[in-house]
């Protein structure tokens, strides 16, 4: 029994919401104290004695919270009685006005994303174009969180380790810079013919066979086959690497050889690889090239990459060539004619970085500054620190800077050297390190920055800068022009692999490595065949303007003949040797994100899948529903790995609580549809081969109660609601654009934003112009 005089004790409401708390009083009485009062609180709520005062955040978003739950009919529990119609819309409209009063007040006041640093990865490519250099940074720098988008303020942070490690990188890159402005370039170029592959010395050999003037690279059983050690390159750096005239020997059925070009020491002492390219060889010869970064004195490391059956084999730890005839014996190889190996910079030309070091200078004064070089000191970083903090500097603030530069000098440090220490303070500045925007509309200048580093992931070039100077660029039409000219500028593949790789977790392709056994044929070249498909995808999607539903339901994919061996699509017309295809195809077989393989990979474990893995991923990144962590006690449900028990049976019985129940009812429908993919992403009706393996069972109901019974099914529930995935698609841009959450009071701008891409039929590069012209885009 309630005693209704309690819930009127001051204490327990603040003045201001007093009244308000009053109106609410019916609803929580009637629907939520059983659960959720001073005695044994659900979850850790205590509506009971929680006050109404949203002008505090953490009150703000308690309330926040109940207003979704209830919004969203998670709660009450479906078990329970259900709230009445005309009381449920009562209590929300009462429950938000004040809420979104509140929340707007402290956008107004404080911003609506705290000041946020840049990441890594931003950090490398902003010193890659202000100092027009190409050296790989992001390896120097404290690794990102690797949960949720790298951007978000909340999750960034900032130490003296991280400080450190500034100083450090941009020491690394400054002295790359200088070196080659003020030292000889270094060159390199070797044209190794077929013959040249082949050392003198031979003992232990794991190299090419040179048969009738040609290199062949065969596919062998022995471990760090293929390394060829005439290939060593003598300083770190870019190089250019070209594979002669390569061609299939014995293609299987697919008629092409696939092969994989890696660079390492190519000795198991030093046993780590990296992969420089994919190599898909067929009957005609073709030249494949790639530019990759090789350490020093490291080596190219070459081998076909086919199933076991087509492997040859090895003799004494040795490979014995001459002995057998591999070709006739059927094993896969590929054919050349020799290898080019050519340093380059790809960034920028000698002159260009010169230009961004020395921006007006005589090439001839690089070294002295000229007869005042305390005053060309001062007018250089003035402007570089113009370019570096990405916006105007005055003389005052620069001072210091300009008055570090000159002391060095008198010291009796070279220009170069005065320059530098100058140049080195300024990117070891909050000013660059951090956004500088202020609560509100964000200037010019920031407006400026937040679109290049969403879409360029880097700092903003001369046109975007000049907009900005002239005060411009919030210009409606302005603004639109300026997204269609960096997402048509090759730069924006930055954008698009940086936000795959966050938004659709792709980073974590091999972050477990899947059972070799049970499935022998996931390789390198097929992890990067699933990662080229999704983001090929993701690019059509945004360059051709295509509706949001194709996340989903596509009537074409991309495919190559890895791909469509490992999809089972044998019937698609795929031309061997030239990569990724666009094919029609019908949109009950492969086609949306979500049937893709490199979306299956990341969302299982490389052993076993998770319904509530894979269903929470599908409602946070596709369906924009978020969920929150499970309540403390909670044990995990793992999958039984010999597949004899379902987890649809483990999950009946989790779900039965009631604190658990009103999650699985989200979660565990996508989850379950997409039960008929393995780890790896292949079709699959049991959970294993053998007679007593569990069937799988893909049906169910979604949270709003309509049944489904394949995944298909499930697919054409959502695809009925674009406006649904729309948003989630907004919000996900916005998130990683802006480096903030979505608040509450943010609801009407979303509601523009998909009013604005439903007139263009929800199209993806629609969402990203509505998304960024919107004021969540354009405040701080």
């Amino acid at each position: 029994m309630r005693f209704p005089f309690l819930f009127l004790v001051p204490a327990l409401v603040s003045p201001a919401g007093a009244d308000l708390r009053r109106d609410l009083e019916p609803f929580l009485e009637q629907h939520c104290y059983d659960c959720h009062d001073d005695f044994d609180p659900e979850a850790g709520l205590n509506l009971l004695d929680l006050k109404f005062d949203p002008e505090i955040e953490t009150n703000r978003e308690a309330w926040e919270k109940v207003f979704h739950r209830v919004e969203s009919g998670e709660m009450p529990p479906k078990k329970e009685k259900r709230p009445e119609a005309g009381a449920r819309t009562g209590f929300l409209k009462t429950l938000k006005t004040p809420l979104i009063t509140a929340d707007k007040k402290d956008i107004l006041t404080n911003g609506r994303v705290h000041s946020r640093r840049l990441t890594a990865e931003e950090y490398e490519n902003t010193l890659h174009d202000l100092l027009g250099i190409d050296l790989p940074l992001a390896q120097y720098l404290t690794a990102e969180t690797s949960e949720g988008f790298e951007t978000a303020a909340d999750h960034q942070q900032i130490s003296h380790f991280h400080l450190d490690n500034y100083l450090r990188t941009a020491d690394k890159a400054l002295d790359e810079a200088f070196s080659r402005v003020l030292k000889k370039e270094d060159t390199f170029l070797n044209d190794l013919s077929a013959k040249d592959l082949i050392p003198k010395r031979r003992g232990n050999y794991r190299g090419p066979e040179l048969r009738d003037g040609k290199a062949i690279t065969w596919a062998l059983t022995l471990q760090f086959t293929g390394r060829i050690t005439p290939t060593a390159v003598p300083q770190t750096g870019w190089y250019r690497v070209t594979i002669k005239n390569a061609e299939a020997i014995n293609p299987g059925p697919d008629k092409v050889v696939w092969g994989t070009l890696q660079t390492g020491s190519g000795f198991s002492s030093e046993p780590l690889l990296f992969t420089a390219g994919i190599i898909e060889a067929t009957p005609e010869p073709k030249d494949f090239t790639f530019d990759t970064w090789m350490l020093q004195d490291h080596l190219l490391v070459f081998t076909p990459d086919e199933p076991v059956k087509h492997r040859g084999p090895s003799q004494g730890g040795n490979i014995t060539f001459g002995k057998m005839d591999l070709e006739k014996m059927g094993v896969a190889g590929i054919r050349y004619d020799g290898i080019k190996i050519e340093r380059i910079y790809p960034n920028a030309q000698r002159w260009e970085v010169r230009q961004s070091l020395f921006p007006g200078l005589d090439p001839k004064l690089t070294t002295t500054g000229g007869d005042q070089p305390g005053a060309t000191l001062n007018r250089l970083i003035k402007n570089f620190a113009s370019r570096a903090f990405r916006r105007p500097v005055t003389n005052e603030e620069i001072l210091p800077y300009q008055q570090l530069a000159r002391n060095t000098l008198n010291e009796g440090k070279t220009f170069p050297e005065s320059l530098r220490d100058g140049y080195h303070a300024l990117l070891c500045s909050p000013k660059f390190l951090t956004f500088v925007e202020k609560p509100g509309q964000l200037d010019d200048y920031a407006l400026a920055s937040r679109l290049s580093y969403l879409l360029w992931k880097s700092q903003p070039d001369r046109q975007l800068h000049k907009l900005a100077e002239e005060g411009t660029l919030r210009d409606p039409a302005i603004l639109h022009q300026q997204i269609e000219r960096l997402l048509a500028d090759p730069k924006s593949q930055r954008f698009l692999a940086s936000f795959t790789n966050q938004w659709l977790d792709l980073r974590n392709i091999n972050f477990t490595q899947p059972d070799p056994k049970r499935f022998p044929n996931y390789d390198i070249t097929l992890e990067q065949s699933l990662l080229a498909e999704t983001r090929t995808f993701i690019n059509e999607l945004i360059t051709k303007d295509l509706p949001v539903t194709n996340l989903l339901k596509s009537d074409f994919t991309f495919l190559n003949t890895r791909l469509q061996k490992h999809y089972g699509l044998n019937d698609l017309p795929v031309t061997p040797g030239q990569g990724l295809q666009k094919l029609p195809i019908t949109p009950t077989r492969r086609s949306g994100v979500l049937m893709q393989g490199s979306i299956l990979k990341v969302t299982a474990d490389g052993s076993v899948t998770s319904p509530v893995i894979r269903g929470i991923w599908v409602n946070e990144r596709i369906l924009g529903v978020e969920i929150p962590p499970p309540p403390p006690g909670i044990p995990a449900i793992e999958p039984d790995i010999r597949g004899a028990v379902s987890i649809r049976d483990q999950l009946a019985k989790h779900s039965k609580s009631i604190t658990c129940a009103g999650c699985h009812d989200k979660i565990d429908p996508s989850g379950f549809a997409l039960e008929s993919f393995d780890p790896i992403g292949q079709f699959r009706t049991a959970y294993g081969r053998q007679k007593n393996a569990a069937k799988v069972d893909p049906s169910g109901i979604t949270p709003d109660g309509v049944p489904f019974q394949i995944f298909n099914g499930w697919r054409d529930i959502y695809v009925s609601r674009p406006k649904v995935l729309a948003e989630a698609f907004a919000k996900q841009i916005l998130k990683y654009g802006t480096g903030g959450e979505i608040r509450f009071s943010d609801q009407a701008h979303l509601d523009q934003i998909t009013t604005l891409a439903a007139a263009k039929n929800f199209g993806l590069k629609s969402l990203i112009h509505a998304a960024l012209t919107s004021e969540i885009f354009l405040t701080k």
